[in-house]
């Protein structure tokens, strides 16, 4: 896929991948198969049609194939643009195996871009309105809107309440606007206001609205989709500097803030010409990349095992590369050091090796004695993940947890200990992916309208 040149996008905060022109979608989805059994769509979460879409594309036929996409799937241009793909769908296709697999992922946004205008709610067949069946969901992030608009699809009055002042959770707050762009999110929630869902903004989960309030007040069914949301430490010294930041702060100042195109919105960003980023997922390229694109001089990850071992996504982290980002492997930090007025100058890191695998089936990082350095940073961003966000836990004792604080789900259902009350997405598997936190979304959704009749 065409993207920007590394030169020019560490300027900017457009999108990085430019997108499939008409000759190259349909020339990428002349590849596929068309396989009676096909394992591309078990590989999904939320069993997109997967081959029968993609014949859509090379009829000429967007209209069709964004209907087919959207028959499982309500967010397909977020989807197409940050799901891990290559673990999932594009990991089980045939092709795969002895080759390159098809480009669903590329091929699913190339069709939510440019299906034609009324190619959505308007064509999906949505049932008679049944104001009498209210459901509500808490969070708007990726599995409320999925539960939200299948339920809403069915004819139900959904409404989602979001303690933040715009809905779309991580899809806003998270992930930057060079990997999913705002308008794009905005483009899908519009699409779920068109099914009449309510989306109201400043209603805090287990402050200004609780689960059994909504119970009583009438909600049918209620679907939990806050997020894990409680940003985790590196637990050394010097971490409370000026200068040392979760990367859930910096990343919700620049995205949600807009701390990007800042003195237009009122939220700037901490300055760091040498900037050090703690970590090794998406949320990691994710914070290097802004840095770099914030002004930094310098961006550095710190890794304590190697490439190999990073839970990045690959396609994030040869763009965080491309960019000019150095990866400091085989390093853990020790701790942090201060200027003469208290801001971050440094930090003290640890040389590591790798051992025997560990319960992750990664070899074990473990220090090499007496091996200790000291790098000069002025910005530290940690990214090492999060922990359920207790705001809600707490104001509803009712609610089964596990012994990491997370709420227990029904496998089959996803209802938890209290009847009629649903969760899915990080409140429950801890930080995860977009797509399986809309299929836990789908899974509820289609577990409340089998009890209210709505199917």
């Amino acid at each position: 896929m065409p993207c920007q040149p590394p030169a020019d996008r560490i300027k900017n905060f457009k999108e990085v991948a430019l997108g499939y022109t008409p000759e190259m979608a349909e020339a990428e989805a002349s590849r596929c198969l068309r396989c009676k059994n096909p394992l591309c769509r078990s590989g999904c979460p939320v069993e997109v049609r997967i081959p029968e879409f993609i014949a859509k594309i090379t009829e000429g036929d967007l209209k069709e194939a964004y209907r087919i996409l959207r028959s499982t799937n309500s967010l397909p241009a977020v989807c197409g643009r940050v799901c891990p793909q290559e673990k999932q769908c594009e990991g089980a296709c045939i092709l795969g195996k002895k080759g390159q697999p098809v480009a669903i992922g590329r091929l699913e946004r190339y069709v939510a871009d440019n299906a034609p205008a009324g190619a959505c709610d308007s064509d999906l067949g949505c049932a008679a309105p049944r104001p009498d069946v209210k459901i509500a969901c808490i969070g708007s992030g990726p599995s409320s809107l999925t539960c939200a608009g299948y339920l809403a699809a069915l004819g139900a009055k959904v409404t989602i309440f979001e303690g933040l002042h715009e809905p779309g959770g991580v899809l806003i707050y998270g992930i930057p606007a060079f990997r999913l762009p705002k308008d794009v999110v905005a483009r899908e929630l519009d699409n779920l206001r068109a099914l009449d869902v309510d989306i109201r903004t400043n209603w805090v989960g287990g402050r200004t609205v609780e689960v059994r309030g909504l119970l009583d007040e009438g909600y049918k069914a209620v679907f939990i989709g806050v997020c894990a949301g409680l940003p985790q430490f590196l637990d050394i010294p010097g971490e409370n500097l000026i200068g040392v930041f979760s990367a859930n702060e910096y990343l919700t100042r620049a995205n949600l803030g807009r701390a990007y195109d800042f003195p237009c919105y009122d939220t700037p960003n901490y300055p760091g010409k040498n900037v050090t980023v703690f970590g090794a997922g998406n949320v990691a390229m994710d914070a290097a990349r802004t840095a770099m694109r914030m002004g930094a001089e310098s961006v550095n990850i710190v890794y304590r095992r190697t490439r190999a071992e990073m839970p990045a996504r690959g396609e994030e982290i040869e763009h965080a590369l491309e960019e000019g980002i150095t990866l400091m492997e085989l390093a853990a930090p020790l701790r942090f050091i201060s200027d003469e007025n208290g801001r971050l100058s440094g930090v003290e890191l640890q040389r590591m090796e790798l051992g025997e695998p560990d319960a992750s089936g990664r070899r074990r990082p473990q220090p090499i004695e007496g091996d200790l350095f000291t790098h000069e940073t002025d910005l530290a961003i940690i990214a090492l993940g999060t922990r359920p966000n207790p705001l809600l836990l707490e104001a509803t004792p009712e609610l089964e947890l596990n012994r990491k604080g997370y709420i227990v789900t029904d496998e089959a259902t996803c209802e938890t200990s209290i009847p009629n009350v649903f969760a899915g997405g990080d409140i429950v598997t801890g930080a995860a992916t977009v797509i399986l936190a809309m299929g836990a979304g789908r899974k509820a959704a289609r577990e409340i309208a089998h009890r209210l009749n709505l199917e």
